[in-house]
């Protein structure tokens, strides 16, 4: 099935780009919440109104976002989490951990700007990259340590 997009959606597209997809994936998600549209020369006559408009938003966001870009690119967060003795966590730090830490040190992050390929499950140090749209990105570090250790030495 081809659709427009009305959106830019993570690994699919950018607004008005025709793509192909399957019909439950256009029926159950891209149609019911708005982004995308079927196919047909008045939607994309629309659709490239709204691109210029876009584009206009986002060169005087960009500005904005570059400071907080390079806010971003030095920050760090320490998350504590549960561990044996070899440093494997019972359980695992996900995105959401990461967006509340960063969120505690005074950075504008949400759990939809943190891409974690896969959740951590070890202590360690790590670089995760926080995007802010999908041509801003950064990295970002994240310290995962044991929680026991962190209590033993406040004490």
């Amino acid at each position: 099935m081809e659709l427009l997009l009305k959106k830019n959606v993570d690994k699919l597209g950018r607004i008005g780009d025709v793509v192909k997809v399957k019909e439950g994936y256009a029926r159950n998600y891209l149609l019911p919440k708005g982004l995308a549209t079927n196919v047909s020369p008045a939607n994309l006559k629309q659709i490239e109104k709204e691109k210029v408009k876009m584009e206009l938003l986002l060169k005087e966001e960009r500005g904005r976002l570059m400071g907080v870009l390079e806010k971003l690119s030095t920050a760090s967060c320490t998350i504590p989490a549960k561990a044996n003795e070899e440093g494997k966590l019972f359980g695992s730090v996900t995105s959401v951990h990461i967006a509340e830490a960063m969120a505690k040190g005074g950075y504008p992050v949400n759990e939809e700007m943190v891409k974690l390929d896969s959740p951590i499950k070890v202590c360690g140090e790590f670089d995760v990259t926080i995007a802010l749209n999908i041509e801003m990105q950064t990295k970002c570090k994240v310290t995962v340590v044991n929680e026991d250790v962190v209590q033993s030495e406040k004490t």
